[in-house]
């Protein structure tokens, strides 16, 4: 089985669940026993500041980081947090996904978020997206997805509204070149 992890999952124009329309994907850890990522471009409807409103996290919060949006990570326990973020050390409860990213569900993290002491790039979600064993690799051989390796610039520095577009250019592909059912 060849690993999809530090790969971005692009939901192709068949897939209109609300979580997966148009989505892109980050998959965290892919083995045996299923896959599990964060879907990095679908906001959740709140801010970084109104998320540390809501989780009674007092303290001075920069005014750009705390207005990046939270994003809906997926269907999966949206009630807890995921950050995807830079390394930075001091966060001992983050794990290392390769050299440049790590993500924590950790609470240190989120007293930092909106201060000059948080990691340099960061991206929160709610929830995640998980498949049991075989499920994605089942869903792939479905076309709900293509595979790009993942990257830091479209991860942390690509706008939003502009992600789904942009991994599509990383495999050479415009949107409107995507059959919207069937299989090429």
């Amino acid at each position: 089985m060849n690993s999809l992890e530090n790969h971005f999952l692009i939901a192709m124009p068949s897939l209109q669940d609300a979580f997966f329309k148009r989505s892109l994907t980050y998959i965290c850890e892919h083995n045996e026993q299923g896959a599990m990522g964060i879907v990095i471009n679908q906001p959740a409807g709140m801010t970084v500041k109104e998320l540390l409103h809501l989780t009674k996290i007092e303290g001075p919060i920069d005014q750009q980081r705390g207005e990046h949006l939270v994003m809906a990570g997926g269907p999966v326990n949206q009630e807890r947090g995921f950050i995807l973020h830079t390394p930075k050390p001091g966060y001992s409860s983050s794990l290392s996904l390769n050299s440049d990213i790590m993500v924590t569900t950790s609470r240190d993290i989120l007293e930092d978020l909106a201060t000059d002491n948080c990691p340099q790039n960061t991206i929160v979600a709610l929830g995640y997206a998980g498949w049991s064993a075989g499920q994605l690799e089942s869903e792939i051989q479905q076309n709900s997805w293509l595979i790009v390796e993942a990257d830091t610039e479209l991860l942390f520095e690509t706008p939003v509204h502009l992600k789904w577009d942009k991994a599509l250019h990383k495999l050479g592909i415009e949107p409107w070149q995507l059959a919207s059912a069937g299989n090429a």
